[in-house]
């Protein structure tokens, strides 16, 4: 029988702490985390409010270094990287969806899509193609030039995720995506998350609901800043 082979590490969180100095006040954000992350895992930050999901989510998303401790992309210490090249790898390795869409209000579906290859010089031809494609794969072929205006709330978080594979990013980051969808739209976007998952993505969502990260493989519960289970 052939020897399975071993996940690749995606991404690495080595006895990671990140303090916040408010004052007199030290804020533990992240206290001493450890977490791997290997490709095609769908994984799950939740925890409430002042957790630390969000800074993790930072920390993870090369948004933010460590105070101490080590940060693996691709097992490559990013806490050895300078803001240029941070700026590369969130880029070309990172998708980023977030709870407000931060869609452009003036550009259609299509250039918002488009967006984000402009800055990594894709020719015009190729990244007006490649929005169509990704927008029409989500079932928003009949929408490219609407407004996000024109477009439901699960449009717009579809158009959002679109944008964030725009540049075939490894890993998806989701932070709270369905925080201002009903439970109807918020199902069908981590539908959308499985898939990708499945497809050969990294997906790591950051979410306080516990239905939504029911759809992962994998979840890890912070509280005060450590995991308390997986």
């Amino acid at each position: 029988m052939a020897k399975k082979s071993k996940p690749r590490e995606v991404i690495k969180l080595k006895d990671v702490f990140r303090y916040y100095h408010l004052g007199d006040e030290t804020v533990k954000a992240i206290d001493g985390v450890d977490i791997t992350i290997n490709q095609g895992d769908f994984v799950a930050i939740v925890g409430p409010s002042g957790s630390g999901k969000s800074t993790a989510m930072n920390l993870v998303g090369a948004l933010d270094l460590a105070t101490k401790g080590s940060i693996y992309l691709d097992k490559v210490n990013i806490e050895r990287m300078d803001e240029s090249e941070l700026a590369q790898v969130r880029g070309k390795k990172i998708g980023f969806v977030f709870q407000t869409f931060n869609l452009i209000p003036t550009m259609t579906a299509l250039e918002n899509v488009m967006l984000p290859m402009v800055f990594q010089r894709i020719p015009l031809q190729e990244r007006r193609e490649r929005a169509n494609e990704l927008l029409t794969k989500i079932g928003l072929g009949e929408r490219l030039d609407h407004l996000p205006s024109e477009l439901s709330g699960g449009e717009r978080q579809r158009v959002a995720v679109a944008r964030a594979l725009a540049n075939n990013p490894e890993v998806i980051l989701a932070d709270e995506p369905t925080g201002n969808l009903d439970s109807k739209r918020g199902k069908e976007i981590a539908e959308m998350f499985v898939k990708l998952s499945e497809e050969g993505k990294t997906v790591i969502l950051v979410t306080h609901d516990p239905e939504i990260a029911k759809y992962a493989d994998k979840i890890y519960r912070l509280k005060d800043g450590k995991i308390v289970n997986k």
